[in-house]
């Protein structure tokens, strides 16, 4: 009972392994990286050569999901955080480190073998605290960005299935949260699925929340003009568009800026979308009209 560890969360190989590695990991395998993970002497070492070369290591999302307890102390390094989130004093290298737990969990989310599994044991929730802070520092925003990341990599493949968990979540609030107070570019793919454009528009509650967080984003880039943040918020409205019931309520909804020349002078560089911005201003301006033009009769 004596080697019985003080508390339940303790490290989980300390008793089994007395002598851990030496810090020193920089020409050592991928396997000797990930064990490395294991020890609190080696272990933000690990996580920045594992986050910064992971697109070099073939199968690197296989090895972290199935290995003894690597889950568990990227969860782990996660949670060690969540007491500072409603704190400004939340540094750049706890931030840093947490983001590279993060980016490991992005390759896991992102492979095919490892997503669904990913899924089904609710990784995402651990999160969506991430998500839902309201402080604008940069190392909560940086906690924001990652976190979407992993998010993206998710429903970068169209699976319904993985679709249907995040919007059984709630995500699509969270998202909100983050293009209220978020200073980078928030990633509202989930806009892009139908069974996540059928959520948005089935509700008026929903849909008049993205749109007003949208409009919120474009009084914002009056002041800070952004050519790609302006793209992306296009893309969101012109992907609401697409829901008939959604047109009708853009064509009131949708910022009177959108027609200012300040903002589309920064799309001209990209034809493409300059074109489909036209033609979503086309498409709502007309369906706007055929409502008034053919009023309900009583």
């Amino acid at each position: 009972m004596a080697n019985l560890p003080v508390f339940l969360f303790a490290e989980p190989t300390t008793a089994l392994e007395p002598n851990p590695p030496l810090t020193d990991l920089t020409n050592v395998s991928v396997d000797e990286l990930i064990l490395a993970l294991n020890h609190a002497r080696t272990r933000e070492r690990a996580l920045h050569l594992l986050s910064q070369n992971r697109s070099m290591f073939d199968n690197l999302a296989v090895l972290i999901w199935h290995s003894f307890g690597t889950m568990f102390t990227l969860l782990k390094e996660i949670m060690d955080v969540y007491h500072m989130l409603s704190k400004p004093d939340l540094t750049e290298k706890d931030s840093t480190r947490v983001c590279n737990a993060l980016a490991l969990l992005q390759c896991v989310a992102s492979h095919p073998e490892t997503r669904v599994p990913f899924m089904k044991a609710k990784i995402p929730l651990y999160l969506y605290p991430f998500l839902n802070t309201t402080i604008k520092e940069k190392p909560h925003e940086y906690l924001r960005l990652t976190s979407l990341g992993v998010i993206g990599a998710l429903v970068k493949v169209d699976d319904k299935e993985v679709i249907y968990f995040l919007l059984k979540t709630e995500i699509v609030p969270y998202c909100l949260r983050c293009m209220d107070v978020g200073k980078g570019l928030s990633k509202t793919k989930i806009l892009m699925n139908e069974e996540g454009l059928r959520y948005c528009c089935i509700i008026a509650d929903r849909f008049f929340a993205i749109t007003h967080a949208l409009e919120t984003m474009m009084e914002r880039l009056s002041e800070e003009p952004s050519q790609r943040l302006l793209k992306h918020i296009f893309r969101c409205y012109l992907m609401l568009s697409e829901s008939p019931r959604a047109c009708l309520g853009l064509g009131r909804l949708l910022p009177r800026m959108l027609n200012d020349s300040a903002f589309t002078d920064l799309l001209h560089d990209d034809p493409t979308v300059m074109s489909s911005f036209k033609q979503l201003l086309r498409k709502v301006h007309r369906d706007d009209g055929n409502k008034q033009g053919n009023p309900k009769t009583g």
